[in-house]
């Protein structure tokens, strides 16, 4: 039995809690909101994010960041992206050693442009970070549906420690080395999951989405590779995989957001209206940056972000795209 602090309350969190839980493991799990710490303790369920979804005996809900902490095994990050380094920091106050850092977090620091496993690495220096990504929707994965993701970390025997802790007969991890482009694979396909959610609120076809998951896996080939990621790395679980995952799922919030905005709603109303996180809007942001100071033409991002903060409408967007400059596809 392996004892893990899971920090993040929300549906991701929760559901690598129970996961772990139901694998034998004892998993703490603490979040910043005390009160529904509490609920969910006394209910034995996240009634917010999971309903109806048990919490097991091993799952033991923390309200003290230290006690949560206190004589773990590893310490795996759920929060949202933008949150990552402020948790870390407080992680680092408490002075207890943390000797697996376990990523399980999409996206970009947007005020660095760093990568999640980067901010941790920083923030808490000797431990070794290992991310946890693939296709896999907290709402599946919390009832047992069979899903496959990646433990990539540069330190092999980390990566095959993670590997060990989660697998399951429901549960398939791979490790990879490749962190960089695991992470670009798993930030971008969020922006390109808002265009695909565009795509169905505006009423395109399946034509207009096969072009575009095809264009948009180029897209975030092509800028991965130029940060120093492995091109074969966007054609597995944590690119292609991913990318259809999200941009087809009815449980992606990124594409929800872009099914509205194509739908006509604004952006403020669309994120006033949700209790989670799309990380796909600062991610948005953030890789539109990261093209430029690669020098990586990045078509979809750019009207992606035209959208999402300069009110281009879709059918713009679209316009755009469809009549740039013929081209190989090669």
């Amino acid at each position: 039995m392996s004892r893990v602090a899971i920090l993040g309350a929300g549906s991701w969190g929760t559901t690598l809690a129970i996961h772990l839980a139901q694998l034998g493991h004892e998993a703490r799990i603490w979040g910043n909101d005390g009160a529904e710490l509490e609920r969910m303790d006394r209910l034995r369920e996240n009634a917010k994010f999971l309903p109806s979804i048990p919490l097991p005996d091993g799952v033991k809900v923390r309200t003290e960041l230290a006690v949560a902490l206190k004589d773990t095994d590893c310490v795996l990050f759920a929060v949202p992206s933008q949150v990552t380094r402020e948790v870390a920091r407080r992680v680092a106050e408490t002075a207890l050693p943390v000797g697996i850092a376990i990523s399980a977090s999409k996206g970009f620091e947007l005020e660095t442009r760093q990568r999640l496993s980067e901010v941790l690495a920083s923030t808490l220096p000797g431990s070794r970070v290992v991310v946890v990504t693939g296709p896999s929707h907290a709402e599946e994965v919390s009832r047992g549906i069979p899903t496959s993701v990646v433990a990539a970390s540069e330190h092999e025997p980390s990566a095959h420690a993670v590997q060990q802790l989660l697998a399951s007969p429901s549960f398939r991890v791979y490790t990879n080395t490749d962190v960089t482009g695991c992470e670009v694979g798993a930030g971008v396909k969020n922006v390109i999951a808002i265009a695909a959610g565009v795509c169905d609120g505006v009423g395109f076809g399946d034509n207009t989405k096969g072009a575009l998951l095809t264009r948009g896996l180029a897209e975030i080939a092509r800028l991965g590779s130029a940060m120093g990621g492995r091109r074969e790395t966007f054609f597995g679980l944590a690119g292609m995989g991913d990318l259809i995952a999200t941009a087809m799922s009815r449980h992606s919030r990124n594409r929800f957001v872009g099914e509205r905005l194509g739908r006509g709603e604004t952006l403020d109303a669309v994120l006033d209206s949700m209790t989670m996180v799309a990380e796909g809007v600062p991610a948005a942001r953030a890789t539109q940056q990261l093209g430029t100071q690669f020098g990586v033409d990045m078509p979809i991002t750019e009207q992606v972000c035209a959208l999402l903060f300069e009110q281009r409408s879709p059918r713009e967007a679209l316009q755009a795209l469809m009549t740039r400059d013929l081209r190989s596809e090669a």
